[in-house]
């Protein structure tokens, strides 16, 4: 597939966001944005987390596209893409790896220019795909996810989806309380000055595609969690294998996934380790210039 630089050779000045979608093989199809001048200094692949879809990246996208081309795609279960029956694909950070490697290839995106931001569950997957392959990106940014099974780290209702009995009913109230969650879900933590407002755009995409082809996204996102252990035990156990450069962020006011892990995982693999002061669990909502400026320095070094 040609890049957004080749397609758009000649060009004066950056391309706005185009939102398309990409077919990775016969089960999943993925809804993707890209955008980016005729001469990218390099390239950067943002990963959403839950309940997100690709469109928290698109003002991001749109200032980091006049120096670089700048990918977004919506994972299975969420936003446009593909919502495969369980049975069909497993929604587990191993296959979203799988996803994410398909989604890479067939854009035939530059890995050695190319830096991945993952937030939430689009961290795991980063780096089970990096054990494989240390060299799939120059860095990756990663933050407020779980790298380990540390149910001490995490709140109430993420350790409830890990095991039965719990999970079927966490589950299910997900799935009954999804307007609370997609209005709320941003904000809960954070002091009354640091609370924010989500666009309507990224409101009403949210809202829209949380359900599609009987999946919704928490129905995703309790799959995700029913392999998570698993996964979470692979990469541990695997974990002196990580040769691509991380650098690790996290919200101070997190209370999904407390910065601890994020410490623990920092002190393992020697990785650098940044906490962001009042800051929540989605800092590049909360505070988009800072996620732009981790993007630029990651490429000036």
């Amino acid at each position: 597939m040609m890049s957004v630089a080749s397609a758009n050779a000649g060009a004066s000045s950056p391309a706005a966001p185009d939102i398309d979608l990409i077919k990775i093989d016969e089960t999943i199809t993925l809804r993707h944005m890209v955008a980016g001048p005729s001469s990218p200094k390099g390239t950067v692949l943002f990963l959403h987390g839950f309940p997100e879809t690709l469109t928290v990246w698109k003002t991001i996208a749109e200032t980091l596209g006049k120096d670089y081309e700048v990918h977004a795609f919506d994972w299975p279960g969420y936003g446009q893409s593909s919502r495969p029956s369980a049975e069909q694909f497993s929604y587990s950070p191993k296959d979203y790896a799988k996803v994410l490697k398909a989604y890479i290839e067939k854009t035939e995106v530059d890995r050695s220019k190319l830096v991945i931001y993952a937030s939430d569950i689009g961290g795991l997957p980063a780096l089970l795909l990096a054990l494989e392959e240390p060299t799939v990106a120059r860095k990756i940014i990663v933050g407020d996810f779980a790298p380990f099974n540390r149910p001490e780290y995490m709140y109430e209702s993420l350790q409830n989806l890990k095991a039965e009995p719990k999970a079927t009913p966490t589950r299910a109230y997900m799935n009954k309380t999804s307007d609370e969650i997609l209005q709320n879900v941003h904000r809960r933590g954070l002091a009354p000055e640091a609370q924010y407002e989500l666009s309507a755009k990224v409101e009403e995409d949210m809202k829209a595609f949380w359900e599609r082809d009987g999946v919704t996204s928490a129905d995703a996102f309790a799959l995700y969690y029913s392999h998570f252990t698993r996964d979470e035990y692979y990469l541990e156990a695997n974990i002196q294998r990580l040769k691509t450069p991380v650098k690790i962020i996290w919200g101070e006011r997190d209370i999904y996934i407390k910065p601890e892990m994020g410490k623990e995982f920092a002190e393992l693999t020697g990785a650098e380790f940044e906490l962001l002061t009042g800051i929540g669990h989605f800092s590049h909502l909360q505070d988009p210039a800072r996620t732009i400026e981790e993007v630029r320095e990651a490429f000036s070094k």
